[in-house]
């Protein structure tokens, strides 16, 4: 484990901090809106516009790193970011919080795209799982640090800004001053996400899946606990529960999908994500019978599978994306995640609406079992000893594809280096 973290662990230190910061805007921002007496249509607007500036962010931040590189460029979008922060409270309009919060949006996908190409750059095959599963642990942890952050300072003062502002200007510190070197920009080249689609569709898919399952879970956790008799404090255990299940499964997984085929690893994990949410819905209809813990047990196992597919689709897409797209590739699977997010909350709130309560969990168990289906077909149509040769790689001679040696198995021990991605191929989902 200590092999495959301490490369990146100033990285990793700096990205901790920077969602510290942000998770405790992400708390602090609805809560300072609903106390000043805005509407529930303005709280939406104001988080709209941050996933909105997610989209922006995640189709123009490659851009950047290419121009500048990686370690600028994430130097560049927390010290914008801090200054969002620091400017709500001198700002304090909807309007101008709408502005901000699509600005911070844009800074975060950036931030995203460069830590997650980076990441990818400096691990192998081998061990790519366990770095994103890190990478994601660190991101829970950041979660559970950042919410618990708003208990301690007023929610009417300016602290909660300046710690917030403090957390993501140091973030700045451990990678500026990192020794890890940054990728190679000199060959990096172009991705859309309808290439990185032809390249690796289950990457696509299951990235944009995981946004539409985490945006509801996430957007509705709250509403759906008051609304089946919840307390404020059993409110923040469902929400605590879904957290930890996340920050729990994440290296378990992580391992196990580095050990085997990635793909199998993720129908497995879409199996317990459907069987925990049809207990889910099967408890929604006992209303005041619910056993509060057992539905903060569900909400656990919702939360550990959900939060590991995201991280299973980048892990499967880098395994055989050549170097070269790595920003890109970061980049067009961000904008497939956030696409998916910014429809979720809005998708589960009109099934609760129109349907009943019991779709928060019924809309991610149909997600799920949608989702496995997928990508056992991809397994079917791909077996890990298919003859492939990456069609985006103008390395390869039309005639050497007819030549081209059978792909390894992604558990077989050809898994490091740009040669086994080639061997493998683009065309595997």
């Amino acid at each position: 484990m200590l092999s495959v973290i301490r490369p990146v662990a100033t990285l990793m230190l700096g990205v901790l901090l920077l969602l510290v910061g942000h998770s405790l805007m992400g708390v602090a921002v609805p809560l300072r809106l609903e106390a000043a007496g805005f509407s529930t249509l303005t709280n939406g607007l104001v988080a709209s516009s941050y996933f909105a500036g997610l989209l922006a962010g995640a189709y123009y931040g490659q851009r950047i790193i290419v121009k500048v590189g990686h370690i600028r460029s994430f130097a560049g979008f927390a010290a914008v970011m801090t200054a969002t922060v620091l400017a709500l409270p001198l700002l304090f309009h909807p309007v101008a919080w709408v502005l901000l919060r699509f600005a911070t949006g844009v800074c975060l996908a950036g931030l995203f795209s460069t830590a997650e190409s980076w990441l990818n750059e400096r691990s192998e095959n081998r061990t790519r799982g366990q770095m994103m599963a890190f990478y994601t642990t660190v991101s829970y942890l950041a979660m559970i640090g950042g919410q618990q952050l708003i208990n301690i300072y007023p929610l009417d003062g300016l602290e909660v800004f300046l710690v917030a502002g403090v957390l993501t200007t140091l973030c700045v510190a451990p990678t500026a001053l990192t020794r890890v070197a940054a990728p190679n920009l000199e060959a990096v080249q172009p991705m859309s996400v309808v290439e990185l689609y032809r390249a690796s569709p289950l990457s696509v898919i299951g990235s944009a899946s995981s946004g539409l399952m985490q945006g509801g879970i996430w957007g509705l956790a709250a509403v759906y606990a008051r609304r089946v008799g919840f307390d404020t404090l059993e409110v923040s255990l469902f929400i605590g529960a879904v957290t930890l299940g996340g920050l729990l499964l994440q290296w378990p997984i992580g391992r196990y999908s580095d050990r085997y085929d990635r793909r199998s690893i993720l129908v497995i994990v879409l199996i317990l994500v459907v069987i925990a949410c049809s207990a889910g819905v099967g408890l929604a209809f006992l209303g005041d019978y619910l056993p509060p813990t057992t539905v903060l047990l569900v909400a656990a196992m919702m939360g550990g599978g959900t939060a590991a597919i995201y991280p299973l689709s980048v892990a499967q897409a880098f395994d055989y994306l050549p170097r070269e797209k790595y920003v890109a590739g970061s980049s067009a699977l961000l904008l497939s995640y956030s696409a998916g997010a910014t429809v979720g909350p809005i998708l589960t709130a009109l099934l609760m609406d129109f349907i009943g309560d019991e779709t928060y969990f019924g809309n991610v168990a149909v997600l799920a079992l949608l989702l496995a289906l997928f990508v056992r077909r991809a397994m079917v149509a791909t077996p890990p000893l298919a003859p492939v040769v990456p069609e985006l790689d103008p390395r390869v001679d039309p005639v050497e594809r007819d030549e081209a040696p059978a792909a390894m198995p992604p558990d077989s021990g050809q898994q490091n280096g740009e040669a086994g991605v080639e061997a493998r191929g683009q065309g595997q989902s």
